[in-house]
């Protein structure tokens, strides 16, 4: 299902990239990064019925699986540095999610319907994973809660960091944002450095959120939120990491709709962390094992 930008104008949905250009900028910068990254990793392309996916993978193919799922606006090279520490115990796979600012089919699938986790079914299937840990960051893990409300059976663990779709997002994201950007590159900087609850984010992952933002369609629809019926189907162990400082997201209601509807989640509220946690890692692990 590789659709050109005619047949994406003739079904009125939206794609990855502003830009055939723009799109080979990001995967050009996505490629020099992979490059540098001198860590034992396959990358496999597979088939779905939503087109192409992209996978980087590492680890030993007898240990368990675990899937990793990046936010909006990036892809799985997010992951690369956590990778080498998950693949001592698992067989890890990194999914550059449809519609995004990576290798996998550009077409963004819709967040209403089942679209979104049948494709992640559909990598399960490819993959021969039968059962799978997850563990999603933002619409990654909206999309991590909404395959294991589907397909429950087919998820071992559940890691929640900073999640879409359980806590209301913060109207007020969008107009810090035109703020900021009103400031130049400078604005850009400090929007990011916000995000990232007011810690420096390395120079070149700088570098490339603000070429992914200069290219890519980011999305304008609101990730819908999960009723209380669909997220008591989540009963698989599970733990929620989020930071306080997240500007994008009401953590605090995140957590506390969490905990009230499954006793059995592991509620972790961070004080000094924002939307970008990135060095939960261990405590991640710790849960996973």
């Amino acid at each position: 299902m590789e659709v050109n930008r005619t047949q994406i104008d003739d079904r009125n949905v939206q794609a990855a990239f502003k830009s055939e250009e723009g799109k080979n900028e990001i995967l050009k910068f996505y490629e020099s990064l992979l490059e540098k990254w001198d860590f034992p990793h396959e990358e496999i392309n597979i088939d779905t019925d939503y087109g192409k996916t992209f996978i980087l993978a590492s680890g030993k193919k007898e240990l368990p699986p675990l899937i990793l799922l990046h936010g909006s606006g990036m892809n799985s090279v997010m992951w690369i540095n956590e990778m080498e520490k998950y693949s001592n115990n698992y067989r890890v796979y990194a999914v550059d999610m449809p519609g995004e600012p990576g290798k996998s089919n550009e077409i963004q699938l819709p967040l209403v319907g089942d679209d979104f986790a049948n494709w992640l079914k559909d990598v399960f299937e490819a993959l021969s994973i039968q059962k799978a840990s997850i563990v999603g960051i933002s619409l990654g893990a909206w999309l991590g809660a909404k395959f294991s409300i589907k397909y429950s059976e087919k998820v071992n663990k559940l890691v929640l960091l900073c999640p879409a779709g359980i806590g209301p997002q913060k109207k007020s994201f969008a107009f810090k944002a035109i703020f900021y950007m009103l400031f130049g590159e400078k604005g850009i900087d400090k929007l990011y450095y916000k995000i990232n609850g007011n810690k420096p984010i390395p120079q070149i992952m700088l570098n490339y959120q603000k070429l992914i933002a200069t290219h890519f369609n980011f999305r304008k629809e609101t990730i819908p939120l999960f009723s209380d019926d669909e997220l008591i189907k989540l009963t698989m162990p599970i733990a929620l990491f989020a930071g306080e400082k997240d500007i994008m997201l009401h953590s605090k209601k995140t957590a506390k709709r969490l905990e009230s509807l499954l006793r059995h989640a592991n509620i972790n509220l961070i004080a000094n962390e924002g939307h970008s946690i990135v060095n939960q890692g261990d405590e991640i692990r710790e849960f996973l094992n």
